[in-house]
């Protein structure tokens, strides 16, 4: 198996998923456990992934109620070193046989660290997992992944007094349960269909694969759902919706974001959050009723707006976690809070 680079560089290891050629955005990950979620995370639609925690698979691969969705969504994937012997009480069949049954290359013995070395230094790039010769490079930025990993038609859970909508543009299914309460009604929803139609007193923009200027229709129908003061939460690629909705500008990151332990600024606190994103708001561009709420440690981009006087507010981060730290959960618990008083003072 080889990994085929934009800027000619070649590496051949040894393939232990599907014996297939892909094609997708090079990009890596620094988190030390999580492959399964990362794997089923929607958000990494059309990116071939490169973990830099040397062993892979030791824990194999649980039952399909632990996928943040129903599939693997990443191309491909580059470890430096694969365990095939697994050990977890809930291991249901080791990562290469997972990855095998859906399709997916992947390839084992390079040392992924250098690999990495050259996407911060040269930034996120295209490349080709393949068994064979190198073809033609394809951006998967370039079309409306949205589009792929968006579910097609409306469905509602729960039956509480609380209607929550959450636009899915490739959410992970752990946003879903985390605003799934006793006294909610969660209705998902495709990411073009027009909500601000249905009777709901919330709304949460979910993460979602690749450019944000790609899902121009979620944007317009947040547009209008912002001359309204029911609460809004944005997360991930729902930040950048929230933030193009609002009239301000996105731009694509040199190499993204993307681990379980990337620290985030409130004031004078650190969290540590759970991330994939590859864009960002530009700061500047926020028109002057919005302001920045979160930002990265490492490299200041913006990782949260709120609006200043309406109870609408987004992250860059995943407070749902899954995987990763739970430390922001509370982001929910507010979110919930703002929906509460909002329908008791009936806005």
């Amino acid at each position: 198996m080889k990994l085929y680079l934009e800027n000619g560089m070649v590496i051949e290891g040894t393939g232990f998923g599907a014996n297939v050629p892909v094609t997708g955005e090079v990009v890596f990950n620094t988190g030390m456990m999580g492959y399964v979620e990362t794997l089923s995370d929607p958000s990494y639609t059309g990116q071939i992934v490169v973990l830099t925690y040397p062993l892979v698979g030791n824990y194999g691969v649980p039952d399909k109620k632990r996928f943040e969705s129903e599939k693997i969504h990443a191309a491909g994937l580059i470890v430096s070193e694969y365990c095939d012997e697994y050990s977890h009480y809930e291991a249901k069949e080791s990562l290469a046989k997972w990855l095998k049954r859906s399709g997916v290359p992947a390839m084992t013995g390079v040392d992924t660290r250098a690999i990495t070395k050259v996407l911060r230094e040269k930034g996120v790039m295209l490349g080709q997992l393949t068994p064979g010769k190198k073809g033609k490079f394809v951006d998967p930025n370039k079309e409306n992944l949205v589009a792929k990993v968006s579910p097609t038609k409306k469905k509602e859970y729960g039956n509480g007094p609380l209607k929550i909508v959450l636009v899915d543009c490739g959410a992970k299914e752990n946003i879903a349960r985390s605003v799934m309460k006793d006294d909610t009604t969660v209705i998902r929803v495709p990411w073009n269909y027009d909500f601000t139609n249905e009777t709901y007193d919330g709304i949460v923009l979910s993460n979602g694969p690749g450019d944000p200027m790609a899902v121009k229709e979620t944007v317009e129908n947040v547009k209008k759902a912002l001359k309204g003061n029911k609460p809004i939460l944005g997360i991930c690629l729902g930040t950048q919706v929230m933030a193009l909705a609002a009239g301000a500008k996105t731009y694509k990151l040199k190499y993204g974001h993307r681990a379980q332990n990337q620290p985030c600024l409130i004031e004078n606190r650190c969290y540590i959050t759970s991330q994939n994103h590859g864009y960002s708001v530009d700061a500047k561009s926020l028109p002057k009723d919005w302001k920045v709420w979160f930002t990265n440690a490492n490299d200041g981009s913006v990782e949260g707006i709120m609006h200043i006087k309406k109870p609408f507010y987004s992250v860059q981060f995943h407070p749902e976690a899954c995987p990763g730290p739970t430390d922001t959960h509370w982001i929910f618990e507010q979110f919930l809070a703002d929906v509460k008083k909002a329908k008791k003072k009936k806005v």
